[in-house]
């Protein structure tokens, strides 16, 4: 399935918080970096809100219990409810329940959103392999989680137990940078015992359909920075997706996405969702695409942008000439000095 740069609803001039009943946003690069607020994402989400766009927030962090994070989005000035809250522990806790008896212990490997998610499940939690779990679960625990409780998940495996994993995510941004995320933790595990993982998170469908039987959104737009989990998370569960450049998804690499991680729409912030979005043009005569004042084409080793206006709309115009340039693949076409043209 191949996915071309789309900046307009279809059929319609509506912006996307009127084309979509519900906005799945991703938090970490998103709605907040470091813990503090990006810049218009309070007012950007506000906006959303008052015009009737259901707002609910979807991370694959599973350290923090919902009502943590409603807690922290509101002191930010982003009203919000623990229901509103989705986390890839609420996943892995019911991926878990649907697979081992009702009441059953699992050994947790993680923090407090992991141990509530479970018990909302009808789960007990235990804390050594010793306790006779049927399952082992692992989440991100933070950066202050010991080194004996990955031993412990390894001893359980060793037994034949179950291994779960909220998410795989490599690294996860704080105040100070970028430190190791649950993804790294679990590899600890897996070269320990040789065993894999069922895993819940972004981008897999567990994540997804606990996202919608949370929600009951019938129209969502998936809102994020990261291609290989929100926009992947999007594309396999076939629907539309926004990429805003606050995180750690950066132009260029943008332009060389696979099908996969190819975002619907592409903006630079929350504001996106409220602004009306410019049209992609393609020009059949000369395989070129225009959007605002630029134009975009592949040539036979780099990406070309003639033209003037707005960096967004010649990046989007870029997009739709990579991405069919590249087909199923991904683009390896030079793109330097077309995004210095940018200031990208």
């Amino acid at each position: 399935m191949s996915r071309s740069v789309r900046t307009r609803p279809e059929g319609s001039g509506q912006t996307l918080s009127e084309a979509y009943d519900t906005a799945l946003l991703d938090l970490d690069g998103v709605v907040y970096a470091g813990g503090r607020a990006i810049g218009h994402a309070v007012d950007s989400l506000a906006a959303a809100r008052a015009g009737g766009m259901h707002l609910a927030y979807v991370t694959n962090n599973a350290l923090r219990t919902p009502d943590a994070v409603a807690a922290h989005l509101t002191e930010l000035g982003i009203p919000t409810g623990a229901d509103d809250v989705i986390t890839s522990a609420q996943a892995v806790a019911r991926l878990v329940a649907e697979q081992v008896p009702a009441g059953a212990r699992v050994l947790v490997i993680g923090g407090e959103g992991l141990r509530v998610a479970l018990r909302e499940r009808g789960l007990e939690p235990v804390e050594s392999a010793d306790d006779d779990p049927v399952a082992v679960v692992q989440g991100y625990g933070g950066p202050e989680l010991p080194w004996g409780r990955f031993a412990e998940a390894c001893y359980a495996i060793a037994r034949g137990v179950p291994w779960y994993a909220s998410n795989t995510d490599l690294t996860i941004p704080g105040a100070r940078g970028i430190a190791p995320g649950n993804g790294a933790a679990v590899e600890v595990v897996r070269i320990a015992t040789g065993a894999t993982p069922q895993v819940a998170g972004k981008p897999l469908p567990p994540m997804h359909r606990e996202t919608i039987l949370r929600t009951g959104a019938r129209r969502p737009l998936v809102v994020g920075d990261r291609l290989d989990t929100d926009i992947e998370g999007a594309f396999n569960g076939d629907v539309d997706s926004l990429l805003v450049l606050t995180g750690v998804t950066d132009a260029a690499r943008l332009l060389a996405a696979p099908p996969q991680h190819r975002p619907t729409y592409v903006d630079a912030d929350l504001r996106g969702l409220l602004t009306g979005q410019p049209e992609v043009v393609a020009a059949e005569a000369d395989g070129a695409f225009r959007c605002g004042g630029w134009t975009a084409s592949a040539g036979a080793e780099r990406l070309v942008l003639e033209g003037d206006g707005e960096a967004l709309d010649g990046l989007r115009a870029l997009c739709a000439a990579a991405w069919t340039a590249a087909g199923e693949g991904e683009c390896a076409l030079e793109a330097d000095k077309a995004l210095a043209r940018l200031g990208l």
